[in-house]
């Protein structure tokens, strides 16, 4: 009997969060280095935890992430993965639409169908994890009642954050960069781990990461980007995996010593490998039944 489509899914969310965390990316946390009072293991559980909801069959996005973070804090008692959360939940439920269309065409009429049920859910999600930096917003801040829909909410947001800037956009840095970085790590012949390093890098030599910059200002999170772009650069010179983890490794001790966390650029990683998984599933769906 063939598997459910949303357990497909849910072991595809585990797949792409484990990826993440097995490649040296500077400053975040992974399965070489602890960081910022968390280690892998408490990003391993957050994962497990929160995959159910993130594919259940018949939630809302809304639904999804209340549901994921919530569980998410039951395991572990703290913020591990909103932004993962907020980023893979529309791209859960996109593939589970039907229809023939593709993941990202389905993806477009997902965000376009939330509405205020959705962003009032993921308000209380966003409460609940209490992300570093969140703040207030003069307009539609997510400790009042949502008076606009999700995608609207992270429109009005998309300047300050990563994030939200995908529901805007419609996931382009994830189906765009993100896809493309990939596919040119694997036809350079990079293993799984080196290809989710570079994906990350690419990630981070082109934004200025927002959760940094919510937390210590947008000097340092401009002086972050251009040592990401040094770095980055010693990568493409690079050509065999020690020597690229050892520059990986070397700027991930610096940045942990000063408490620089590019965790927005992470989310985006984890998002752009969970693509990849739900690409490889979808052709399947109907051979399969």
């Amino acid at each position: 009997m063939a598997e459910p489509l949303s357990e497909q899914i849910a072991r595809a969310f585990i797949a792409a969060c484990e990826d993440e965390l097995a490649a040296p990316k500077p400053g975040n946390v992974h399965i070489y280095a602890p960081g910022h009072g968390m280690e892998a293991q408490d990003f391993i559980a957050s994962a497990a935890a929160a995959a159910p909801h993130l594919a259940a069959a018949d939630a809302s996005v809304g639904a999804r992430i209340l549901g994921a973070v919530e569980a998410t804090w039951a395991r572990v008692g703290c913020n591990t993965n909103l932004g993962i959360i907020l980023l893979c939940a529309p791209l859960a439920h996109a593939a589970l639409r039907a229809g023939e269309s593709g993941l990202a065409e389905k993806l477009v009429a997902t965000l376009d169908s939330l509405d205020s049920s959705d962003a009032d859910l993921a308000f209380r999600a966003i409460l609940r994890a209490s992300p570093a930096g969140l703040g207030s917003a003069p307009q539609h801040d997510v400790a009042a009642p949502a008076q606009i829909s999700l995608r609207e909410a992270m429109a009005l947001a998309a300047e300050r954050d990563l994030v939200a800037r995908q529901y805007a956009n419609g996931f382009a840095d994830i189906f765009g960069l993100g896809q493309e970085a990939l596919r040119d790590a694997r036809a350079r012949g990079r293993d799984r781990e080196t290809a989710t390093l570079l994906v990350f890098m690419t990630y981070a030599r082109h934004f200025a990461d927002t959760h940094i910059q919510r937390k210590f200002g947008e000097k340092v999170a401009l002086e972050t980007l251009t040592r990401f772009q040094e770095a980055a650069s010693l990568l493409d010179a690079a050509h065999d995996r020690d020597s690229m983890f050892r520059i990986a490794l070397e700027l991930d001790r610096s940045l942990k010593k000063s408490g620089y966390n590019p965790g927005a650029c992470a989310d985006l990683t984890v998002a752009a490998l969970f693509v990849d998984y739900l690409l490889a599933i979808l052709p399947n769906v109907h051979k399969n039944g």
